[in-house]
């Protein structure tokens, strides 16, 4: 069976670590681990095998990957799904809760990525909580499954199952995002481009740039508006790419808690004190009183209600991404009316009409 179950642990290529993944290979590549633990489970592995057998796999993966060649990358450093499974091997072993061990984990990587980089951007930081989300939503659905009596396996197939839709969620808004997002980016360029092509021309644009009082003037102006449209539309790609954290997590979780056996009150206390541990931002929506309103009312079963819940609110965030987008190609021209096309005037314009009249004037008898 050891052998067998090892099989069971190799990961596809597509979700094997990587040196920078975004949040959705990281959703991918827990989702790929939640089904893995899901079947080693339900051949009779116990738990702290299953971890302990998946970190070894997740290792090995990640010192070769499919063509073998190394991909620990240049520092070497251990990837997050390798940690992850580590420190829940251990804990499963020791009889500790694996959450916690998870959660830990995850903080104590964050804190040393802080540590050891000097200069931190905020979209790495962004990136990496994103990342790290996937786990934590792991580690809560592992804890209620736990806590709940329910079964480990449906429970780790179910997260599986929200973890492949927050994937495509947010691959699906991505691929939506990068026309506009490149369109920004060209039209952003044109003004330097003007300015070159003024030099290629034979036209002094640089010297007539910085060598009088109305060419600074116009630099200056044109550099200003130039930053501010960049600024502004990477302000309206920021604000369209948000897409609401983990939609339906709660009520997922809500409904492994129910099918655990436990009344509807312990049930969303426990969901509550598993997303405050570990994604806080995931509680608290209100289609879960909704549901669990219609469900007394009706006397139907809650826990179908609520996974019919938590589907409906991922159908209905891929769709508010995909309109976002969409709005997001109108919004553009904002910038590009108010700060890139007089940029552009002044910058590739104006230089060659002061470069022309001053020929001439130079010119004249």
């Amino acid at each position: 069976m050891t052998g067998g179950a090892h099989s069971l642990t190799r990961l596809p290529a597509w979700a094997r670590p990587r040196r920078r993944a975004s949040a959705a290979d990281a959703c991918e590549t827990a989702a790929t681990v939640a089904e893995r633990l899901a079947v080693l489970l339900g051949v009779g592995v116990s738990p702290a095998l299953a971890w302990r057998l998946l970190a070894d796999a997740l290792r090995e993966e990640q010192a070769t990957d499919a063509s073998g060649s190394p991909s620990t990358g240049a520092t070497g450093r251990v990837a997050v799904p390798v940690l992850v499974a580590g420190a829940a091997a251990l804990a499963a072993e020791a009889g500790e809760p694996v959450d916690e061990a998870i959660i830990g984990t995850l903080a104590g990587e964050a804190e040393m990525k802080t540590r050891t980089t000097r200069s931190t951007r905020r979209s790495d930081s962004a990136e990496t909580a994103a990342t790290s989300r996937a786990w934590l939503a792991l580690a809560a659905a592992w804890r209620v499954a736990v806590e709940a009596g329910a079964p480990l396996g449906q429970t780790l197939r179910s997260i599986a199952d929200a973890l492949r839709d927050e994937a495509h969620l947010a691959r699906t808004v991505s691929t939506a995002l990068a026309g506009p997002r490149a369109s920004a980016r060209m039209v952003a360029a044109l003004p330097l481009v003007a300015v070159g092509f003024g030099v290629l021309l034979g036209f002094d644009t640089l010297g007539v740039l910085t060598g009088s009082p109305l060419g600074l003037a116009c630099a200056g102006v044109g550099a200003a508006l130039l930053v501010a449209g960049t600024r502004w539309n990477a302000s309206l790609a920021a604000t369209a790419s948000r897409t609401p954290t983990w939609p339906g997590l709660e009520s997922e979780l809500l409904a492994v808690a129910m099918t655990g056996g436990l009344p509807l009150g312990r049930a969303r206390d426990l969901v509550r004190a598993a997303l405050a541990g570990s994604v806080p931002e995931a509680s608290g929506h209100p289609s879960v009183d909704a549901t669990v309103a219609l469900s007394t009312r009706a006397g139907a079963p809650v826990a179908e209600l609520l996974r019919a819940d938590a589907a409906r609110l991922r159908r209905d965030a891929r769709a508010s991404g995909l309109q976002r987008a969409e709005t997001l190609a109108v919004r553009l021209l904002l910038p590009l009316g108010v700060c890139v096309l007089p940029a552009f005037v002044l910058l590739g314009v104006a230089p060659l009409m002061l470069s022309v009249v001053t020929g001439t004037l130079l010119e004249a008898p």
